[in-house]
């Protein structure tokens, strides 16, 4: 199994919609990814390390899928697509990592 992160920095950008990537983009991504989305999680940056500070990101999703080749190949043909969509919810350009999960 693998999992696609996309972190968005808290000093990459000025307008983060909470609401519409929740309700909207995050439903988007596993209606076009289908089966080859297994579940995907959403964080709210909220604080960072020392207590008061600021987050370092504002936002993160976690999409995850049966290997990066199903990924790959379910998500290409909606690429356009979705980054259309980005700018409907923030200015900020993402962080994207691919992880393999190699344990619980």
């Amino acid at each position: 199994m693998i999992k696609m992160s996309v972190y968005y920095p808290a000093d990459g950008g000025s307008r983060f919609d909470h609401d519409y990537y929740r309700t909207t983009h995050m439903p988007l991504i596993k209606q076009r990814l289908g089966y080859a989305c297994l579940r995907y999680e959403i964080e709210k940056g909220i604080g960072g390390r020392e207590p008061g500070s600021a987050p370092e990101f504002v936002a993160a999703c976690h999409v995850y899928s049966p290997s990066l080749e199903i990924f790959q190949q379910t998500f290409d043909p909606h690429r356009a697509e979705v980054a259309a969509d980005v700018a409907n919810y923030t200015d900020i350009a993402p962080i994207v990592q691919f992880s393999e999960i190699v344990g619980d």
